[in-house]
């Protein structure tokens, strides 16, 4: 065996050509790898012996022509009538001794006239009886002047070994000669010697060193790359495109190395970073060895060298190799490549994210059947592990999509419904919309199977839809399977009656999860609801934290809006805003489904009670559909907007609301105000309506109700009664009511009654603990944020009092504004005087000078009532 350089290969061809022509035959076989030029040079050969005179016979064999049988010497004899071929027999059976004879002497008489040149390519193609025909010739042909020159592949499949190999290398006229890749200085030789495919000097191209480096040498592919480069336009050349030249190329090596190495390097493109020898092999059939496989895919350059292999695993030498080696699969072998790989990756303990990669690529590629029924429980493990390790969106959108075909292809009905429900509670991660959506297709599709379902299944979606505030559906779903609430008459009762309420120690919540998000949900609000809330504010606080950490938008949404509501629930009215309002900003935008309306009745409640009132305006838009009022979250809006009624003076449309609220709990047997006090919301709408008999038997029906008794429904009650009977009984209730109250420790509803007392103590005439109460309420509600509340009481005390629609000029001072805002209210100086804790004589000295500084005659010309935006006192 020889191997030479390029530059010799020509000289070596010539000298046995010319050994021919004087009447001796010569065997040569020319070998090299796919692309590395083997049939140029076999052209070449044929070129000079026509010119030397020679009778040139060709052929070119072909994988799919290899069950041909005679079909290569069909091809070879095509051009010399003489020959009279034997009948063609079956693929597997040997020709007769007789018709090898023939052949072989036909040959040697044509012989005679001159040499015969014999060019076969790609010699491993060739049909078993031309090869055995060829065979005897190259044995018996020896006196006439017979040239066989033929091409073969390096490292080609055992399967594909030419039969009579065995036979032409113990001949002693038979040579061998081997062709590699180009050298790096060859490779710069070549873009000399073809300057007309090189970009000229005013358009940079590829130094033959990058040349090198993407084509590995070899010929095929360094022409397709100059010829690339040669027709665009761009300084410097672009990487090869996938559907270029360079990748026809690509994909020609590859298909010529054999059908061992096309597998092999298919499953390094799929397995990219992560190919290795070794997983290769697995990637491979059982009867394929990857080893020879890979040692071709080197010998032609698409692979990088043996020592990057085996230190650094498996590189193609450009990533447009694997690009052009990946598009050369259809879809469907790319998928089960993906598939396979998936399998290998697994086995090998490859990270959950690798291997989710290879599930989803069919699907993005356009596959119809991506994965097939017994991947379920690769599906299901694989998206388990990506949720493991407190995984970012990116991993959870993975997982949500595996778990979808898993769904997709489970045939067992409680399998696929536990699957549906593991896909509610991953969807809750990103938004709660979309956890409701599915949770909704799940429970009322077409293919709704849970009142059927095994009991934990039943139990699990009933404990999501009470999470969600669908507490009708909850029951319905326990109804229909025969499990009513284990502590009351509905899953409602359960939450608001459950032992954790009445606990002096508060649990720490558990690990955040998919599968603890509802239970803690639940748990959250039963201490939200409990008579002692203020225990939910450590627990959502931490909860938050926890979700934050999650990177979960969802989550976070959640338990910003529980943090909020129980923020709210004792009085922290700056606090609740900026939860409610991060718990917007977490949700995606116009997504978040019905539970957009949980944090937006906070937002509105506690920006009415700062005084942002145009805030809150901008906030009562949204619209309360029917499915909407499904939830407890749209009742929870239905009463913001009420009281945000009850703020701009209109009682008759807030009553409206907290009725149809109410009408919603009774008709779910929800009615707990607990959880939602709509009596009491709608006794203060009448009494604005001056209906106070209304009003009174609204607050006396709630004393009776479950919830009568609890420390924050009992004291709103009080509160309510004291204000519709005679204003000499008004103290006595009042001050029960703020006792319940302060044991609730609903903070900003303890300064509403505060200053309720307050008043009613100073109508009795107990003028100097009327006044302390009231600075008690002032000062309560200022500690809180209640701006509203607290300019109600001292009118004044903000920024700037607006008279007129306009600011007061700033020559009034602090002590005149407040006078001049309660005098345009209509209060006697001594009723003035009794709310600003000072004397008449000083009022009436502070409006004088008010009356001067204004330019009016005296109280006639001040506002006959407050501007836009402050609240009237009563």
């Amino acid at each position: 065996m020889t191997q030479v350089g390029r530059a010799s290969v020509a000289g070596a061809l010539e000298t046995v050509l010319a050994t021919c022509t004087v009447g001796r035959s010569r065997v040569v076989l020319i070998e090299g790898a796919a692309g590395c030029g083997k049939s140029r040079l076999l052209h070449a050969v044929a070129e000079q012996a026509v010119v030397a005179g020679a009778l040139v016979l060709t052929a070119a064999a072909t994988e799919a022509g290899r069950r041909m049988p005679l079909g290569v010497l069909r091809q070879l004899v095509g051009s010399a009538p003489p020959f009279a071929l034997p009948r063609t027999g079956a693929e597997d059976t040997k020709p007769t001794r007789e018709a090898m004879r023939t052949f072989c002497a036909e040959l040697c008489d044509l012989a005679l006239a001159g040499p015969v040149v014999l060019c076969l390519d790609d010699v491993q193609h060739a049909d078993a009886q031309s090869l055995h025909h060829l065979g005897y010739l190259v044995r018996h042909a020896r006196p006439a002047p017979v040239l066989v020159v033929g091409t073969v592949s390096s490292y080609a499949d055992a399967a594909q070994e030419p039969s009579c190999a065995p036979e032409l290398t113990r001949q002693p006229h038979f040579r061998r000669i081997r062709i590699g890749l180009l050298s790096a200085r060859e490779t710069a030789e070549v873009t000399v010697a073809r300057p007309w495919e090189w970009p000229g000097p005013a358009r940079p191209g590829r130094t033959a060193a990058e040349l090198h480096r993407i084509t590995g040498g070899n010929p095929l592919l360094l022409h397709a790359l100059l010829e690339e480069d040669r027709a665009t336009s761009a300084s410097p050349p672009p990487a090869p495109a996938p559907d270029g030249p360079f990748a026809t190329a690509v994909a020609a090596c590859l298909r010529r190395s054999g059908p061992g190495a096309l597998a092999a390097g298919r499953a390094v493109a799929i397995l990219a970073e992560r190919a290795t020898e070794p997983l290769v092999t697995r990637m491979l059939r059982p009867e394929d060895d990857a080893a020879p496989a890979l040692a071709a895919l080197r010998a032609c350059g698409l692979l990088d060298g043996l020592l990057h292999g085996l230190l650094d695993g498996l590189r193609f030498r450009h990533p447009a190799v694997r690009a052009a080696v990946l598009a050369d699969a259809s879809p469907r072998a790319r998928a089960d490549l993906h598939r396979r790989a998936a399998l290998v990756l697994t086995a090998a303990g490859a990270p959950a994210d690798v291997v989710a990669g290879h599930l989803l690529a069919p699907r993005a590629d356009g596959a119809r059947v991506p994965v097939r029924p017994e991947d379920f429980t690769l599906l299901m493990d694989t998206a388990e592990g990506l949720l493991a390790e407190r995984p970012g969106e990116h991993r959870t959108d993975q997982a949500e999509r595996l778990l979808e075909l898993a769904h997709g292809i489970c045939p067992d009905e409680a399998a696929r419904t536990g699957v549906a429900l593991r896909l509610t509670q991953i969807a809750a991660r990103r938004d709660p919309e979309a956890a409701e959506r599915r949770l909704t297709a799940l429970v009322t599709g077409p293919r709704a199977a849970l009142p059927a379902a095994g009991a934990e299944h039943r139990s699990r979606s009933a404990g999501l839809l009470l999470a969600q505030g669908r507490i009708a559906e909850s029951a319905a779903l326990l109804r229909e399977a025969g499990e009513p609430g284990a502590h009351g008459e509905t899953p409602f009762d359960a939450l608001l009656d459950s032992p954790l309420a009445g606990r002096a120690e508060v649990p720490g919540p558990g690990r955040l999860t998919d599968a603890t998000l509802a239970p803690l949900v639940l748990a959250v609000r039963t201490l939200l609801y409990s008579d002692r809330p203020g225990r939910a504010v450590p627990v959502s606080r931490r909860l938050l934290e926890e979700a934050e950490a999650s990177g979960a938008p969802g989550w976070r949404a959640v338990f910003a809006t529980l943090h909020a509501e129980a923020l709210l629930r004792v009085g922290d009215v700056r606090g609740a805003r900026a939860r409610a309002t991060e718990a917007l900003e977490a949700l995606p935008a116009g997504g978040g489904g019905t539970f957009r309306y949980a944090p937006v009745a906070v937002l509105v409640e506690a920006c009415g009670a700062m005084g942002r009132y145009e805030e809150a305006a901008g906030h009562i838009h949204h619209p309360v559909t029917r499915r909407v009022l499904n939830t407890l979250y749209g009742l929870q809006y239905l009463r913001a907007r009420g009281l945000r009624h009850l703020d701009l003076g209109r009682p008759q449309a807030a009553l409206a609301d907290f009725r149809r609220a109410g009408r919603q709990l009774q008709l779910w047997r929800a009615d707990r105000a607990a959880c939602l006090p709509w009596r009491t919301d709608a006794a203060q709408a009448l009494l604005r309506l001056g209906k106070v008999r209304q009003a009174r038997e609204l607050a006396e029906e709630q004393l009776t109700l479950p919830d009568g008794e609890r420390p924050w429904v009992r004291g709103q009650c009080l509160r309510l009664l004291a204000a519709t009977d005679e204003p000499g009984s008004r103290t006595v209730l009042l001050r029960q009511a703020v006792e319940q109250l302060r044991c609730s420790g609903a903070r900003l509803e303890t300064a509403r009654t505060l200053a309720d007392l307050g008043h009613a103590l100073h109508a009795d005439g107990v003028l100097s603990q009327g006044a302390a109460t009231l600075r008690a309420a002032w000062s309560l509600a200022q500690q809180m944020g209640a701006v509203a509340l607290r300019d109600e009481l001292l009118p004044g005390s903000g920024a700037v009092t607006v008279v007129h629609g306009t600011a007061v000029p700033e020559e009034l001072t602090d002590s005149e504004r407040r006078v001049a805002a309660l005098a345009t209210q209509g209060l006697t100086n001594r009723q003035i005087a009794a709310r600003l804790f000072v004397t008449a004589s000083t009022v009436e000295q502070h409006l004088t000078r008010v009356y001067r500084k204004l330019g009016v005659p005296g109280r006639n010309g001040l506002p006959a009532e407050p501007a836009d935006g402050v609240p009237v006192t009563g």
